[in-house]
């Protein structure tokens, strides 16, 4: 971390780039719970974020690709054509090797293909902090290969046994979706897959605190569990 404040280390100083609103709360309620890191600034769009990094000091963005006003590599390109040195963790669906490629050229340190859950975010952003941390003290190649081993370093899988990333991703964003939620069934019917795979993975995204549940009533026999999107606040 640079700096101190009282004699304790300067939180390490975060912009969250991300055109959902409801993507962007939950980055930002993430970042908050990761010791050692504060949220600076959140922008909805490429020129909201240029204009707060005009102003605020940031040591890390966040940064969501594609943005409604232009690609966000677009935007990093211009910031390190205007000087800026801010380090960026792309949160992103995209998929793209040429992508990836062009964003690690441009300053990329970690890349979170979403969706994702709480604890995914927490590893990136505690190896982004001991990278920090290690290439500050950095005098010999040693202490070079140990900096950037913080954040290549394999890790385990985040998902329990079982569990795919694909398949999360289609419910998760078959619930984000669906602005009244859905129960197991609808959502084993809609992306074809049976009601305990589908419940199985609503409960999973309970668990990491991205999803709420609750009876639905007003139907013959048993009630049916109700999932909703929800912005987590652990």
């Amino acid at each position: 971390m640079t700096g101190t404040t009282d004699g304790e280390p300067r939180p390490i100083r975060v912009l969250v780039v991300e055109d959902d609103p409801v993507a962007a709360d939950a980055h930002q309620l993430y970042v908050g719970r990761v010791p050692g890191f504060e949220v600076a600034g959140v922008a909805h769009s490429r020129v909201e974020a240029g204009r707060l990094l005009e102003r605020t000091d940031i040591d890390l963005i966040l940064l969501d690709l594609y943005l409604p006003d232009g690609h966000g590599l677009h935007l990093l390109r211009s910031l390190r054509a205007a000087g800026h040195h801010a380090d960026v963790i792309a949160v992103t669906s995209a998929r793209d090797l040429t992508v990836v490629r062009e964003g690690v050229s441009l300053g990329v340190v970690q890349y979170v293909l979403k969706p994702f859950a709480f604890a995914t975010l927490r590893d990136r952003l505690s190896r982004y902090a001991e990278f920090r941390a290690a290439a500050g003290e950095a005098s010999g190649q040693d202490e070079v290969d140990r900096a950037l081993g913080a954040l290549r370093a394999p890790q385990p899988a985040s998902l329990p046994k079982g569990l795919s990333g694909p398949t999360l991703e289609s419910v998760t964003r078959a619930l984000r979706d669906a602005r009244e939620g859905l129960t197991a069934t609808e959502a084993a019917a809609g992306l074809g897959i049976s009601r305990i795979t589908a419940r199985r993975y609503l409960e999973h995204l309970v668990g990491a605190g991205q999803a709420g549940r609750s009876p639905q009533y007003g139907q013959v026999g048993r009630p049916e569990l109700q999932y909703r999107w929800i912005v987590s606040t652990r």
